[in-house]
């Protein structure tokens, strides 16, 4: 019973342990007397790496298996036997160094021939089409069709299924009309999948100036795509994925590249997370606006404290006479005052609170008081669920949460409470931070960032 209540929490830091082990390479070695390493076995030196290193074992025997052999050989040694060197393992370890920003290049991928044999197959079915062109992204190949006169729209949607079959697909292509073409998503396959990693796309530049943006992944041109929270339309977030979404990754990169552009007192973060695995690597951070919240009771006490930080600071505002936040505080920067920081609330597992009917009220009437005058105050919300159902997502939590993202959801109708409507595509994503961002009518497909290790600027 004691397993059944705790493995939801046990195993994704079991995973994330595991990562950072990965991920893990020694500063070099100081030396201790007159050898560089201590003279017992997988005792480690008193070089100090930036992760914890892989706890050392007894086993050797699964050393030869082990993917950071080579790297652990300059940390640890056995002391008894003579060390040979070990040819490298085919298995890439992630630099910790930080990179240029820069594009990753794309693998190559025959994208016209892909078209063409869709346009072949679609003429089996008699559907008469013309290829316009085709684009690689990490997670997919969109292809561009034009209709052929008298060829429908929904004709090519309802052979989705059949063209899973036929082209060999692992899932069904998203097909969608636009203007002037209908685009066609060919999921490419597991192995052949790119990630979008964090330290491509974001390096820490905290003296930016606003407006505040957030990153949220990359379009289907290679290029970070962000969200301005100053903007009505992105001013507070609903996020919805189910397991395997990749819904926490894209929580902790978005965090991140909020942490990478402002400083502590620039900005203030407060953490919901029941769960306690998705934000442990932030505990203790200087953003934090007070200690992640992991209970009911305090996630109230504190979403409350942001009703009423709302209200003083629009008391503030009308003594100096300015609008919103970006006023005021460039008029206290005339005065050489402290400016006040914009605090942004990352909601997690919204739906874990929604069990009993009056912490669903009183949580529902602060969303709603935030939702709908927080943005000129410089507070924003980011609400995010695994199961984006009707009594959870509530048309109060919809209207005052104006930007949307999907991940992959567990049904076509979660998909079509996340956007409002009759959107069912996020039903069909692939997973692993395939999503969908909707900013006022307008939706694109992105890939999340990834972040391999957190490190805090």
């Amino acid at each position: 019973e004691e397993l059944e209540d705790t493995v939801d929490q046990v195993i994704p830091h079991k995973l994330q342990q595991m990562r950072q082990w990965l991920s893990w390479k020694p500063d070099q070695v100081e030396k201790v007397g007159d050898g560089e390493t201590i003279k017992n076995h997988c005792t480690p030196a008193m070089g100090k790496g930036n992760l914890e290193p892989p706890p050392p074992t007894p086993q050797l025997h699964l050393c030869n298996i082990c993917p950071q052999q080579q790297t652990c050989q300059t940390f640890f040694e056995d002391g008894k036997t003579e060390q040979k060197p070990v040819k490298a393992t085919s298995r890439k370890i992630p630099e910790t160094k930080q990179k240029p920003v820069k594009a990753p290049s794309r693998k190559t991928v025959d994208a016209d021939q892909t078209g063409q044999k869709l346009v072949s197959t679609l003429e089996d079915f008699k559907i008469s089409v013309d290829y316009v062109n085709a684009t690689v992204a990490p997670a997919f190949v969109r292809i561009k069709l034009k209709p052929n006169r008298g060829v429908k729209v929904i004709s090519i949607q309802n052979r989705s299924q059949d063209l899973q079959v036929h082209l060999g697909l692992e899932n069904p292509p998203l097909i969608t009309p636009e203007a002037g073409y209908v685009s066609v998503d060919l999921p490419r396959k597991d192995e052949d999948r790119e990630v979008a990693r964090f330290d491509d796309y974001i390096q820490p530049q905290q003296n930016s100036s606003n407006p505040p943006r957030i990153g949220l992944g990359v379009n289907l041109d290679g290029k970070l795509v962000e969200a301005d929270l100053s903007d009505p339309n992105t001013c507070h977030f609903l996020v919805g994925g189910t397991t395997g979404s990749g819904k926490s990754e894209f929580l902790r990169s978005l965090l991140l590249s909020l942490l990478y552009h402002h400083s502590p007192q620039q900005l203030k973060i407060a953490l919901v997370d029941p769960k306690r695995v998705t934000f442990p690597e932030f505990e203790g951070m200087s953003w934090l606006l007070s200690p992640i919240v992991k209970d009911c009771d305090r996630a109230i006490e504190l979403m409350a404290e942001l009703v009423d930080e709302m209200e003083q600071r629009y008391r503030k505002f009308e003594r100096a006479k300015c609008p919103h936040l970006d006023a005021y505080n460039q008029q206290l920067s005339n005065k050489q005052n402290l400016p006040l920081p914009r605090i942004v609330c990352i909601f997690d597992e919204y739906a874990d609170f929604m069990a009993e009917k009056e912490i669903r009220k009183e949580l529902e009437l602060s969303i709603k008081r935030l939702g709908a005058k927080a943005r000129a105050a410089g507070i924003h919300l980011i609400i995010a669920t695994q199961r984006p159902e009707a009594k959870v997502v509530t048309p109060i939590i919809r209207s005052n949460l104006p930007g949307r993202i999907a991940l992959r959801t567990a049904s076509e109708a979660d998909s079509k409470i996340i956007f409002g409507g009759n959107n069912t595509e996020a039903a069909y994503l692939l997973g692993k931070g395939d999503l969908l961002y909707q900013k006022g009518g307008k939706l694109e497909r992105l890939q999340s960032l990834f972040a391999e290790r957190i490190v805090l600027p």
